[in-house]
């Protein structure tokens, strides 16, 4: 806790327990800052908040409140000042290892937690905020500020030294980072993604840049030299950064001399400081060569020698929705992924095709609310590297499956595919269908737990039907 006036001299001293932006989540002795989002101005809810318990309020309109209100000029960019001044600058006795990109955001930062060791280095994204003292998940790839340093101050306060942490677009433009120093930022790739947010390719690739401003002097930036906006991201990382790169290119820092794709590993031989070194990689897929080659460079920046990266490299966990191999017994492939763009296909169907023996079944959808632009190439992509398809629901929010649907197809009409709106009937159709040596590919949702539906997330998931699926069949 803290006094208002010690997190603004002049106020007065009542304390304040927490911050919020949710005036739903507001408690007594919060403060409610009044951020502005895509489609709310929490201006709007300041009675609510106040009715709920808010000691004070930060806005940056002129305001008549019964509780104590602090005027600031963009209550988005005060946000994260002020948590950070709430938690004791946790940020500053954390070495941050940001990862950033359209694709591998999660398994980069996975691995990079994994092959430090999770008692001293905490990872916080998609899959939650984990370290040896919990694992929990949580909404968003990154929170807003209000939770983020919160965050922050418990991987301090439980041992890390290390944070390994997704930063999505959104949050560079929400300004949920602005605050933040990085020790290493990873640029993955960048494709075109997120545009209902963006509005435009060029603002979203921005978004993803900004990452290279925020290293800190000293610190080192890491780009795959394959990646089509590799050049103008070069470009951007300052003299007075490190710049470590991978790919096959022979220029790369840590560079792809050949592989070896097998359905339980990959066998791998990369080239650094004119040496090669060939290792067995539990990942699979080309693309998890070039996730993993991200993560083994940003040890690299942080003073650990390759040989002992690539002892710790058979310990890593192949995270859960990626890439995930099910197996129940039957005698075809169950593939579980997260895949919902057009460029994450391209690689996954590429790594099924170099084990496929039989037919590829594919089973999913395409988020509603999203940028619609891509869903006819992505459909296209399915279409043609399946041999059968079932399009499916796959978070519809407010659009209707079928117009979803309809825009899959809208360049491939003449490839047949199956249109099954539920998506559990539709797995169970898939997995029925399934003959000796098929893969069934079920992609989109990966481990999500739920459905978002009309403003609603109401519970679901593929692993669970899956399962279900199985226990019918026994």
């Amino acid at each position: 806790m803290k006094k208002l006036s010690e997190l603004y001299p002049g106020y007065p001293d009542i304390e304040i327990k927490g911050i919020k932006i949710n005036s739903k989540e507001v408690k007594p002795g919060d403060i409610f800052v009044c951020t502005s989002g895509v489609t709310a101005d929490r201006h709007d809810f300041i009675d609510e908040a106040i009715q709920n318990g808010a000691a004070a309020i930060v806005v940056s309109k002129d305001i008549q409140s019964s509780v104590p209100t602090i005027k600031v000029e963009n209550t988005n960019q005060e946000l994260p000042l002020l948590a950070s001044r709430f938690y004791d600058y946790p940020e500053r006795e954390l070495k941050l290892l940001a990862v950033t990109g359209t694709n591998g955001k999660t398994t980069v930062a996975s691995i990079t937690q994994t092959l430090i060791g999770n008692d001293i280095s905490g990872y916080l994204g998609t899959n939650g905020i984990i370290c040896a003292k919990f694992n929990e998940p949580i909404v968003n790839t990154t929170p807003d500020s209000d939770r983020l340093y919160g965050y922050f101050r418990r991987f301090v306060d439980s041992g890390c030294k290390y944070l390994s942490i997704e930063t999505s677009s959104e949050a560079y433009y929400r300004h949920r980072l602005d605050q933040l120093e990085f020790e290493v930022g990873v640029i993955t790739n960048i494709t075109e993604d997120h545009l209902n947010i963006h509005q435009t390719i060029e603002n979203y690739v921005a978004c993803k840049q900004q990452l290279l401003r925020q290293v800190r002097v000293g610190g080192t930036c890491i780009l795959n030299t394959e990646d089509r906006y590799f050049a103008s991201c070069k470009e951007l990382v300052p003299s007075n950064r490190k710049l470590y790169t991978f790919g096959k290119s022979s220029e790369a820092t840590l560079q792809i001399i050949d592989y070896r794709l097998e359905e339980s590993k990959t066998t791998i031989t990369v080239r650094y400081q004119n040496q090669n070194y060939t290792f067995d990689s539990p990942l699979l897929g080309e693309f998890n060569i070039y996730n993993l080659c991200a993560s083994m460079l940003t040890l690299i920046a942080l003073g650990y020698s390759i040989d002992t990266i690539i002892e710790r490299i058979p310990n890593i966990q192949v995270p859960e929705g990626r890439v995930q191999f099910l197996h129940f017994g039957q005698p075809y492939t169950i593939v579980l992924d997260y895949a919902h763009t057009p460029d994450a296909f391209i690689k996954l169907y590429e790594l099924l095709h170099a084990i496929q023996k039989g037919k590829i079944i594919t089973v999913t959808g395409s988020a509603g609310g999203r940028e619609k632009e891509k869903r006819p190439y992505m459909g296209k992509i399915v279409l043609e590297n399946s041999d059968d398809v079932i399009f499916t629901m796959d978070d519809p929010r407010n659009e209707e499956v079928d117009e979803i649907i309809d825009q899959l197809v809208s360049i491939s009409p003449n490839i047949p595919y199956e249109r099954i709106i539920n998506r559990k009937e539709a797995i169970f159709h898939a997995l029925e269908r399934a003959e000796s040596k098929d893969i069934v590919l079920i992609a989109g949702k990966g481990i999500d737990n739920y459905m978002a539906v009309k403003g609603q997330y109401l519970p679901y998931s593929d692993l669970e039907v899956i399962k279900e699926y199985f226990q019918l069949k026994k």
